[in-house]
């Protein structure tokens, strides 16, 4: 049994990546060509689609009616992508706000940081939707009769 992913690791990573990000910016920012808007599109995309896969995944691992059983090789394959992408997501997300950190006060004063806000908000937005689809597809494999995920008898 693997554990799951931890939130407080997650966001370690992103606040390491931020800083880290902010502090390269500051001493590199007028060397460095202004960044293309779609940029973060690429982790909303992947955020999207591995969405859709914990949604199949989930309704054939509760064994919903119509569906498939689950192989138990691809649930592995299918939580170890869950873990990688909610660690890409991490560090990606917590690097464009370094981005946005740096860019932000700086905007009315240049064209490219006015620019640069932008694709820092989109990064933003595709790196947290692909760590809530990672962590959703991670809770999606569990098994039905994992101990973790049953409600106490007195909690119900």
């Amino acid at each position: 049994m693997t554990t799951r992913t931890s939130p407080s690791v997650l966001l370690v990573i992103a606040v390491a990546a931020g800083l880290a990000t902010k502090l390269a910016l500051g001493l590199l920012y007028g060397s460095i060509p202004p960044l293309p808007a779609p940029a973060g599109l690429t982790f909303l995309v992947l955020g999207l689609v591995e969405g859709g896969i914990a949604i199949v995944l989930y309704r054939r691992i509760q064994r919903r009616p119509g569906a498939r059983p689950v192989d138990a090789l691809a649930a592995a394959r299918a939580v170890a992508l869950a873990k990688a992408s909610a660690l890409a997501g991490s560090l990606v997300g917590g690097a464009w706000c370094g981005v946005l950190a740096h860019v932000l006060p700086r905007r009315s004063e240049f064209a490219a940081a006015a620019s640069d806000t932008t694709a820092a908000v989109i990064g933003i937005v595709g790196a947290a939707v692909l760590v809530g689809a990672a962590l959703a597809l991670e809770w999606c494999c569990r098994t039905p009769e994992d101990p973790e995920s049953r409600i106490p008898e007195d909690r119900r």
